[in-house]
């Protein structure tokens, strides 16, 4: 990791602060797959996402899940900070969807920054933001639309974030709306009949221009 990479990643932090992440943070590295937190896991550091998509999401007692949002590069994971400062556990779990590089910031340094670093301070608000108006983007979804409209801006959100082609099985998007493999093979049909989709085996492409 090189400073030029922590000014492209987060950029606007005081000169100090980047010395500090490049002395205290440790970089790691994970495949796409990996599982970076479980459900009543304790948190003592925060991660940062320097290269790649992390998935935040929560699982019930039968392995169904249910996506709360993803990380990006440049962003970090809110619910981290909040168990870490809090000394709590996870109540969601978090997995790889690409290889992805982050940075992980144990809890003493976070504390201190926070005092010491104005830049730091207002990076974990804006964190705390993100995140919050992205939970009531999915509330919104979940409450107040039909399925065919929640699997529109879920695809919407997917092109966002990985481009026009998206690796996704029909049962991987079913299990983050939950609701069943056939629901959703039936309404991405209807969108690829309507110009909007093409479907190929294992993922996606969105065509529509608009």
């Amino acid at each position: 990791m090189t400073l030029e990479q922590l000014k492209i990643s987060f950029p606007g932090l005081e000169p100090e602060l980047y010395d500090e992440l490049l002395a205290h943070a440790e970089l790691k590295e994970y495949p796409a797959g990996s599982t970076l937190l479980r459900i009543g896991q304790t948190i003592r550091s925060t991660m940062m996402v320097l290269e790649g998509v992390v998935k935040l999401y929560q699982e019930d007692e039968t392995g169904n899940e249910f996506l709360i949002y993803h990380l990006q590069p440049g962003q970090a994971c809110a619910v981290s900070m909040v168990c870490t400062y809090a000394q709590e556990t996870s109540q969601v779990m978090a997995r790889t969807l690409t290889d992805v590089v982050i940075l992980t910031i144990p809890l003493q340094f976070m504390d201190s920054w926070l005092a010491k670093y104005k830049s730091w301070h207002y990076f974990v608000i804006k964190t705390y933001r993100s995140r919050y108006e992205e939970l009531l983007n999915t509330i919104n979804e979940i409450a107040f639309k039909n399925m065919d409209e929640r699997l529109e801006f879920y695809l919407r959100r997917q092109v966002k974030q990985f481009g026009n082609h998206v690796k996704l099985t029909h049962q991987e998007i079913a299990s983050d709306l939950n609701t069943s493999r056939e629901v959703i093979s039936r309404l991405m049909k209807k969108m690829e009949k309507n110009g909007w989709i093409q479907i190929n085996r294992n993922f996606f492409e969105w065509i529509r221009k608009d």
